[in-house]
């Protein structure tokens, strides 16, 4: 039986090491060929340095358990990561509504083998507006860009 979910709390850099942890669960479990592209060290640094200086990053717990993460700064989602034993709970939806929160546009990238990605933003409004081969990404992976009007 699970625990009962938070609802979307702002968080302060004192979590930017649980941040990137739910960013590499999530990143490695839906692109394994992209598993350890970083160390958890280089993770926690760019959340800490670049994340929480440059976004305002929500998240939702089960109890003490850090599950899901949005960063965003204006128009624009930076980070939308849930933890895979959690995705198909709400956890996504109930962060990306934190987003859309007196927002009229937001524009997002996924990748584009990325599908169950696709899938969420798609049902939540957002239009693939652009693709690339993946040159300008550090992944070099095929990408897609998604936008949303409220």
């Amino acid at each position: 039986m699970g625990f009962e979910l938070s609802q979307p709390v702002q968080l302060g850099g004192e979590f930017a090491d649980e941040a990137s942890r739910v960013l590499r669960a999530s990143f490695d479990d839906r692109l394994p060929s992209l598993a350890g592209l970083h160390t958890p060290e280089e993770d926690s640094w760019f959340f800490r340095n670049r994340v929480f200086r440059d976004c305002s990053v929500w998240g939702v717990f089960e109890r003490d358990l850090l599950v899901g993460i949005v960063a965003f700064p204006p128009a624009w989602i930076d980070q939308l990561y849930v933890l895979p034993t959690h995705q198909g709970r709400g956890v996504g939806a109930s962060l990306l509504n934190v987003a859309r929160t007196g927002a009229s546009d937001l524009s997002l990238w996924t990748f584009q083998r990325n599908r169950e990605a696709q899938r969420f933003y798609e049902k939540h409004g957002f239009i693939a507006v652009e693709e690339t081969d993946g040159s300008r990404n550090e992944e070099k992976e095929p990408d897609v860009l998604y936008r949303w009007l409220a």
